[in-house]
């Protein structure tokens, strides 16, 4: 399963609540203080991120990867 991020920055105030609840540390905090999806090869598409971000910043959309011929 692939997943796609949909990343509501001007909504995002660096809070990394995020960051703390990912279990495979996908995402991270830019310099600024916004999240960034770091690795999203490592992501498992468990919703955790959207789920518990208090200002609907991020979203996450599973998609199905299409087999390969």
């Amino acid at each position: 399963m692939k997943s796609e991020f949909n990343l509501k920055l001007d909504r995002c105030k660096g809070c990394g609540i995020c960051v703390a609840f990912c279990p495979k540390q996908v995402l991270e905090l830019d310099t600024l203080g916004k999240i960034f999806v770091a690795h999203p090869e490592k992501c498992i598409a468990c919703g955790q991120c959207e789920l518990r971000c208090p200002d609907y910043a991020i979203f996450v959309d599973k998609v199905k990867e299409e087999a390969k011929k």
